[in-house]
């Protein structure tokens, strides 16, 4: 049992004691953490801004048409009838993510967030590039206004302006696709005001964002923060501060009393995105970014003492105890976990490449009779949901006492297309008793796909 007593500051992290803002600058850091991080967030930028362009079955691989109710996942194709399927994609997503963090913590938060890609990706390096590193942008923003001041800070605005109105462009383009998208921006805004509106709203609230808002988005808006505490448990994989080899903290030429690791330099504060001290124990404020890990390894490294002082470990490692990685929340887990692909597996599987209904035809009455002869009118609603033109063929089910007229016996249907099919079958009165079924096959591309089942109706 840990018996040393960290200290416990009142001065908040990015907030000041009166509540004010606290502006966080953190310093730059290098260490093994750090390059793993920057090769996440070139992999995920890089597919954020690929997805558009690359085509799976001659339709980009992500493409969320809206106005037409048309959407295409990886070479899958859905309509607005397979709303209920993201049901299983949500759930999905919020299920890893909540198994994600019972076993490593806030590793989203740290590595794939989009809040982090971007703002650690593409905000952040771009002002280190123009105001310089940590206390060279702290001196000069405390100072007075100069020419030097007043350049640096315009040239980042503008940038960051046009680095908000990429990034929304990209967005958008998941939503009209980018061969729209390069049309709507050579027009005049009023021929797609919508999506202008669209679009300037997107960038005015990413330039906020990741100019101003930043960590407070974490700490704020973001409720996942504060759901960790109900998602982890002593054994999670978190990262933290060894107060049993670091305490009590002291300059490294300390002598006299015994003095643990920790040298007290600050470096792992200076270092944090949310300006928090790790040293503290596990808090919402931290995202897991490992920052504070290279910082520390550099500190040590240099002081020829062992890296580790912070560190990925749970907190029952943390304390010198053993941790156990199966224990009763991830059986539970694993167990809600495939019970839902077992149910995703079998939605899926009712899903087909097409849709066809049977319905009696709209404004017409149930039946007529006309010279001894009934007849029952139909329409066969037919959806193609492929990502490529299909051939549906409409038949009758060959029964010799029914007349099948059908208006388009053979259809062809491009992606997600619909079409409606008058169907009229008629029948000899008294040869056919009412309820009787009559059947209409569909066949798509040369092979019968369904059998449609309607009960016909006629006097009594």
């Amino acid at each position: 049992m840990n018996t040393h007593q960290l200290p416990v500051y009142d001065k908040a992290s990015s907030l000041r004691a009166d509540g004010s803002r606290n502006f966080v600058h953190p310093a730059d850091v290098h260490g093994r953490f750090d390059r793993r991080r920057k090769i996440a967030f070139t992999f995920l930028i890089a597919l954020l801004a690929l997805l558009p362009w690359l085509e799976i079955g001659g339709h980009p691989s992500v493409f969320l048409d809206f106005e037409h109710r048309s959407f295409y996942l990886f070479g899958a194709t859905f309509n607005a009838q397979d709303a209920w399927l993201v049901f299983f994609l949500l759930s999905g997503v919020g299920f890893s993510l909540i198994v994600a963090t019972a076993l490593w913590g806030r590793v989203w938060c740290g590595y794939a967030c989009p809040q982090t890609v971007f703002l650690e990706g593409l905000f952040r390096p771009l002002e280190r590039l123009i105001e310089g590193p940590r206390n060279e942008r702290m001196r000069r923003n405390a100072g007075p206004t100069t020419w030097d001041k007043l350049w640096r800070k315009g040239i980042k605005h503008a940038l960051f302006l046009v680095l908000a109105f990429a990034v929304a462009h990209i967005i958008i383009s998941y939503f009209v696709s980018l061969p729209r998208l390069y049309r709507m921006v050579l027009h005049s805004p009023s021929a797609h005001a919508e999506a202008f509106v669209w679009a300037a709203a997107l960038t005015g609230l990413l330039y906020l964002d990741f100019f101003w808002f930043r960590e407070q988005l974490c700490l704020i808006i973001c409720p996942y923060g504060r759901l960790q505490s109900v998602l982890t448990d002593r054994n999670t994989l978190v990262i933290g501060y060894d107060a049993g080899r670091g305490e009590p903290r002291g300059k490294a030429t300390s002598s006299g009393e015994k003095r643990g690791d920790c040298v007290d330099c600050n470096r792992c504060v200076v270092v944090c995105p949310t300006g928090i001290d790790i040293r503290n124990g596990l808090q919402i404020d931290c995202v897991g970014c490992a920052r504070c890990i290279d910082a520390c390894d550099e500190v040590m490294l240099k002081l020829d003492r062992p890296v580790g002082l912070v560190r990925y470990d749970s907190q029952l490692g943390l304390e010198g105890q053993r941790a156990t990685f199966m224990r009763p929340r991830v059986y539970f887990y694993g167990a809600l976990g495939l019970l839902g692909v077992i149910v995703m597996s079998f939605a899926l599987s009712t899903s087909r490449p097409f849709e066809a209904n049977l319905l009696r035809l709209r404004d017409a009455p149930p039946f007529t009779v006309d010279d001894g002869r009934v007849r029952n009118a139909f329409e066969v609603h037919l959806v193609n949901k492929r990502g490529s033109s299909t051939v549906f063929e409409l038949h009758g089910d060959g029964d010799p006492r029914l007349h099948f007229t059908v208006s388009m016996p053979r259809i062809e249907l491009s992606s997600l297309q619909d079409r409606r099919v008058a169907v009229f079958i008629d029948f000899a009165r008294g040869s056919v008793h009412d309820g009787e079924h009559a059947h209409v096959e569909v066949w798509q591309d040369g092979a019968r796909v369904t059998l449609l089942d309607t009960p016909l109706l006629g006097p009594k």
